[in-house]
């Protein structure tokens, strides 16, 4: 835990995982986080956003985890008929403390979770996640399932890099939670490439027709 204040701040749970310095684009048609866009516009420009564990995104009862991430809108449109299509950014990492009464949607009290750079070898672990997570990109890409090119752009700073590699890297949900979970940069990054070493190996195997 941090000895940061806890504060109430609306939540948007969902089925994917959002990073620090990576975008969202969400599309809003459920009437309570219609209303959960609109308060944001007035009050902050802010939301949380939590990958649901158990449920649905639609409809509510859903059981969610407790560690997700700040995210901005940067850019709001609303169609006709009271949709919302958004852009927005991640911002920091925060653990939920208390979760509020969804009324009329997920409210929770948060803190935020302070971010520390690498220690010495902080370069090599960034080398070989970024090597482990293209090789897995690449391969992805010959099955037509990658989620980015395997060329695509990193940050020159090192910790955006990194999240920015975590958002791409061609893992499930639960994997992605764990990175974002993992409060040591080092330990991140070794997880990181741990993770897409094996997604590697599983895209090689179904590559050769096993």
């Amino acid at each position: 835990m941090t000895d940061s204040v806890a504060l109430p701040i609306p939540m948007f749970p969902l089925g994917s995982v959002l990073f620090p310095y990576t975008m969202l684009s969400l599309h809003v048609f459920e009437p309570r986080y219609r209303a959960l866009v609109r308060d944001t516009l007035r009050h902050g420009q802010e939301f949380g956003v939590v990958l649901i564990e158990r449920g649905a995104e639609v409809g509510g009862g859903d059981t969610r985890f407790g560690v997700g991430t700040v995210a901005r809108i940067v850019e709001a449109a609303e169609f006709p008929d009271g949709r919302w299509a958004l852009a927005c950014v991640g911002t920091r990492r925060v653990r939920v403390s208390v979760w509020l009464p969804d009324d009329p949607y997920p409210m929770a009290l948060v803190e935020s979770l302070p971010e520390t750079t690498s220690g010495a070898d902080g370069p090599d672990l960034l080398a070989r996640a970024e090597h482990e997570v293209r090789r897995a990109l690449a391969l992805a890409g010959e099955l037509e399932e990658a989620p980015a090119p395997a060329t695509v752009e990193l940050d020159a700073d090192p910790l955006v890099a990194a999240f920015q590699l975590a958002a791409v890297a061609p893992l499930g949900p639960v994997d992605r939670q764990r990175l974002l979970e993992e409060d040591d940069p080092g330990s991140r990054l070794r997880l990181l490439a741990d993770l897409a070493q094996d997604a590697s190996a599983l895209l090689a195997f179904r590559l050769s027709g096993g």
